[in-house]
């Protein structure tokens, strides 16, 4: 008889990722170090970030780790129908892939080793930025106490890519109202 499964994550790594995300200035290598923590910390197999880009209707890979070049060129993304990757702000856990109908290509994920998958969405209220998706080469009985973490990670990153997204506006703004010649500036209240 199956017991209640064990937290894979502890206070003391939940709090260094944490930490991680809301003080790193440079937001590519907070994603890197961010699967490597979460592969770490989860002791998962595999982590990887996608970005939503709502113009392109596509999810970019912006990190990974554990995953192999083939299987990150093979992967498929998807973003319309039945399984879009929790785009619509649902978590998506699927325990045993060989088992479930969800998932597109089995196959390239029994291949790569990958048995379990658990993806969250990246959210920033109640805009949806992107998956967080983390992979296990093993059934995966899901610890409450680790989904919330899961959870709490991809909320915290989601409002660090908001952030920064409206620090690089502002920057962008501050350059160009810069050039301008002073009488432009004369009536602009900052």
């Amino acid at each position: 008889m199956a017991g209640k499964p064990d937290a894979r994550i502890q206070l003391r790594e939940f709090k260094a990722i944490s930490y991680a995300i809301s003080t790193y200035e440079d937001l590519s290598m907070l994603q890197r170090h961010l699967v490597e923590g979460v592969c770490s910390a989860f002791r998962v197999k595999a982590c990887s970030i996608k970005l939503y880009d709502d113009r392109e209707k596509e999810l970019f890979r912006v990190a990974s780790c554990g995953l192999s070049r083939n299987y990150l060129k093979n992967e498929p993304i998807i973003v319309q129908g039945e399984n879009q990757e929790c785009l619509n702000g649902e978590v998506i856990f699927y325990e045993d892939i060989r088992k479930d109908k969800r998932v597109i290509n089995p196959e390239a994920a029994e291949k790569e080793g990958i048995v379990s998958m658990l993806s969250v969405p990246i959210k920033y209220g109640r805009a949806v930025l992107g998956v967080l998706k983390m992979y296990h080469d093993a059934p995966w009985i899901l610890h409450e106490d680790d989904l919330d973490a899961f959870t709490v990670f991809a909320r915290h990153l989601g409002l660090r890519i908001e952030y920064t997204g409206l620090r690089n506006f502002f920057e962008t703004v501050k350059a160009a109202a810069g050039s301008l010649p002073l009488r432009m500036l004369e009536d602009i209240v900052l």
